[in-house]
């Protein structure tokens, strides 16, 4: 929510607009006051920040079916493993 007077912003078309349309960047006011970084790199970093989010959401996660999974499934293997390394341990003599 955004309360007070005008608010600074940077609004960035999507570099992929299967995801989103743009993305809004609202800048903290005590940023604007403190010298360091340009408006230029400021734009630049925002862009790249919108373009990583973009990528991040096609690659695959590499466990993302344990996400959809039903919990029983998940609770059954991991009990099976649990089994299978007792049983190996045990048969090693170890456990």
């Amino acid at each position: 929510m955004v309360k007070g007077t005008a608010r600074r912003v940077i609004v960035i078309k999507s570099p992929d607009p299967k995801i989103f349309e743009e993305a809004i960047f609202v800048v903290r006011d005590d940023y604007l006051r403190t010298p360091g970084i340009t408006q230029k790199q400021l734009l630049r970093q925002a862009k790249q920040t919108a373009k990583h989010y973009s990528d991040s959401i096609g690659k695959k996660r590499p466990f993302a079916f344990l996400s959809r999974s039903p919990v029983p499934f998940i609770a059954a293997a991991g009990a099976a493993a649990t089994g299978l390394a007792y049983v190996v341990l045990h048969m090693a003599g170890v456990y």
